[in-house]
């Protein structure tokens, strides 16, 4: 067994060995990088991503990335393909073939196939001089000086830069597609990502009770009015004007600062100036509100800006906004 030190410049050795290689992946941007995304871009049908092994396991990464950033992408396993699946190919799609060898049997026995469907063939591959680089229309070089195991066999640093050069692919496809995070959204819409691009104060106030009081409403159907809304506040409404709120904190500031409390009323004792925010804005900018002034609840209000009704900072964590 291996030392804790010896254990740690393992791993520091093998982060330093793929670092360089996509480093290295730089100079390996050309014309045909380029070629590449004005390919994929200009085309109308899909990416068909296509591999063995490893390459395979990175090929369905890709795949996911580029649909998730607008350009619809199927995997095609190489084995598969030259028993059936080739009939995934339609005329305007494009085939990216991963491979780091570029000479393994699947690849040389499926490379004619798909030279015969008359689709664009672009290579990410890590050896220029193989099968796959010279038959393809485009070559997108994956070489590394090594992997990162000792015996320099197990997929690592190549199956990395294979990774690297599909994120580069996706993200300049991106670009050239203005893909925007409202886009992003629409193919995001499970979980707390998506929600962070679509959830709005709209969507979450409306299950609240819209608690208010006049300015000289009494302290005690104040308290009824906080405890009967469960939301730990009410807005004053003066003539269907928002002019303050009342939350627990300015409640707990008026016992320490008064004797007696009967004769005080709502404008006594609420905050003149509460933070409001529009329906239509997005629930992560009630949250960003919230911190910045160390609140729990923000009044809700139109473009009119009528009340409408409470969003409190439970009703933002409850959808896993964090």
């Amino acid at each position: 067994m291996k030392t804790t030190n010896e254990i740690k410049e393992i791993a520091v050795q093998v982060i330093k060995t793929e670092k360089k290689a996509i480093e290295n992946l730089e100079n390996f941007i050309n014309n045909d990088f380029s070629n590449a995304v004005e390919t994929i871009f200009s085309r109308k049908g899909r990416v068909i991503i296509t591999g063995i092994g490893k390459s395979a396991n990175i090929g369905t990464k890709i795949v996911s990335t580029l649909n998730s950033t607008g350009t619809p992408s199927i995997f095609m396993h190489a084995a598969d393909a030259i028993h059936g699946d080739l009939g995934i190919i339609q005329n305007d799609d494009v085939i990216i073939c991963i491979s780091k060898s570029g000479n393994t049997p699947e690849i040389k026995a499926l490379i004619p196939l798909i030279k015969n469907t008359g689709n664009p063939l672009i290579a990410i591959v890590g050896n220029m001089d193989s099968f796959l680089a010279k038959q393809a229309d485009i070559v997108l070089n994956t070489t590394v000086e090594s992997e990162a195991d000792p015996n320099n066999l197990a997929p690592t640093t190549s199956t990395t830069a294979q990774l690297v050069m599909g994120d580069a692919l996706a993200v300049a496809l991106l670009e050239c597609r203005k893909f925007t995070a409202t886009d992003f959204a629409k193919y995001h819409p499970g979980g707390s990502l998506g929600k962070q691009l679509y959830l709005r104060v709209e969507d979450l106030y409306k299950q609240n009770e819209k608690p208010s009081v006049t300015p000289d409403t009494g302290i005690k159907n104040i308290i009824l009015e906080m405890t009967s809304k469960r939301l730990g506040c009410t807005t004053v409404i003066d003539n269907k004007k928002i002019c303050g709120i009342i939350t627990d904190g300015d409640l707990r500031r008026m016992m320490n600062t008064h004797n007696t409390f009967d004769n005080l009323t709502a404008k006594d004792i609420m905050s003149a100036t509460p933070k409001t925010i529009q329906e239509s804005e997005y629930a992560t900018k009630a949250l960003s509100m919230m911190r910045a002034a160390s609140i729990t609840q923000l009044i809700v209000t139109n473009e009119e800006n009528e009340y409408l009704g409470v969003v409190h900072l439970h009703d933002i964590l409850r959808e896993g906004i964090i």
